[in-house]
């Protein structure tokens, strides 16, 4: 059977192969600025603070009225299962829940994960009974705490 062996062992190099390529194309995109470079002292300076040079976080997006109430109507039949499940498995159903939302709402993937308070935003002005149930029942400050992504 040294044919099945060989399929297996060349498997598994391709599969290495391809492990490689994808870190090496999740590297840095730009490359540092050469130290006491105008451009490195520019960038340092006109960073806002907290924030790294050269990096833009997208905006906060423009959550619909619709999506505010699907974030709503999502949490709602959660509450009771949240509390049965208690707070370390609610947080994940949490988190599977925000992500299908963000998904199904288009573009507001990238911004929920830059701006995790945009949830508490969300809820705050759509449903604050079912934001303060979801706090209690997952025994968090906040629902951007319970976010892990």
């Amino acid at each position: 059977m040294p044919y099945s062996r060989w399929i297996s062992r060349s498997t598994l190099l391709i599969a290495g192969v391809f492990a490689a390529a994808a870190l090496t194309a999740c590297g840095s995109d730009s490359s540092p600025a050469p130290t006491g470079s105008a451009s490195s002292t520019t960038a340092s300076a006109t960073a806002a603070p907290g924030t790294t040079p050269g990096r833009t976080t997208p905006a906060s997006p423009e959550i619909t009225p619709a999506a505010a109430k699907n974030l709503c109507d999502m949490m709602r039949p959660e509450l009771s299962n949240w509390r049965v499940q208690g707070p370390t498995l609610g947080k994940i159903g949490l988190n599977a829940m925000v992500h299908e939302w963000a998904l199904t709402n288009g573009a507001i993937n990238a911004a929920v994960l830059a701006d995790k308070p945009i949830i508490d935003r969300v809820t705050t002005q759509s449903c604050p009974d079912v934001r303060q149930q979801a706090i209690e029942a997952l025994a968090i400050p906040d629902l951007a705490s319970g976010l892990a992504f």
